[in-house]
C-alpha cells in the first residue's frame, strides 16, 4: 500500500474524486419521476423535511411557543399541531422510501439483464472454448497417425 493511499484512505476529503458518469436508466427514471407534479412536490417537501433547516425553524418555534406563553401546560394546541404535521411527514417519508425502492428496482433490473448478457456470453466462449478443445485433439490425432507429417 502506498503512501498516497494510505492518506486518502484516512483522509477521504483529500482523495483525488474522479467525475461519475450517472446511471442512464437511473436519469430515465429520475426524469419520468419529475413529469408528475405531485411527485416533484413530494420530493420537495421531504428535501427540505430532512434538512437542519428544518430542525432549526422547530427549535425556534417551539422555544418561541413555549417562552412567549402562546397557550399554557399542557399545550393542547401544539401537540395537536405537531402530532398533525407527524402524520403527514410520515406519509412523506414511506412515498421517500418508495421512490429509494423504485430505484432500487431499477438498478437491480439492469443488473439482472447485465448477468443475463454475462451469462450468454459465458456459454458463448465455453462453446468457442469446446470447438478449439475439438480442433485441437483432432488435429493431434491427425499429426500422431502420420509422424512422418512432423
Amino acid at each position: 500500500m502506498t503512501n498516497a493511499t494510505i492518506r486518502n484512505a484516512l483522509h477521504p476529503e483529500r482523495a483525488i474524486h474522479l467525475p461519475i458518469e450517472p446511471n442512464p436508466l437511473l436519469v430515465e427514471h429520475a426524469r419520468q419521476r419529475a413529469d408528475s407534479a405531485q411527485n416533484r412536490i413530494a420530493d420537495k417537501i421531504t428535501t427540505f423535511a430532512g434538512s437542519m433547516l428544518f430542525v432549526y425553524i422547530h427549535l425556534i418555534w417551539f422555544g418561541c411557543w413555549i417562552g412567549f406563553g402562546v397557550e399554557g401546560y399542557p399545550y393542547g394546541l401544539l401537540t395537536m399541531i405537531v402530532s398533525l404535521e407527524a402524520i403527514f411527514l410520515s406519509t412523506f417519508v414511506m412515498i421517500s422510501q418508495n421512490r429509494a425502492d423504485a430505484k432500487r428496482q431499477v438498478i437491480a433490473n439492469q443488473q439482472w439483464m447485465t448477468v443475463q448478457e454475462e451469462d450468454k456470453q459465458n456459454r458463448e466462449l465455453l462453446d468457442l472454448s469446446n470447438q478449439i478443445l475439438n480442433l485441437t485433439k483432432a488435429i493431434h490425432a491427425r499429426t500422431d497417425l502420420h509422424p512422418d507429417a512432423k
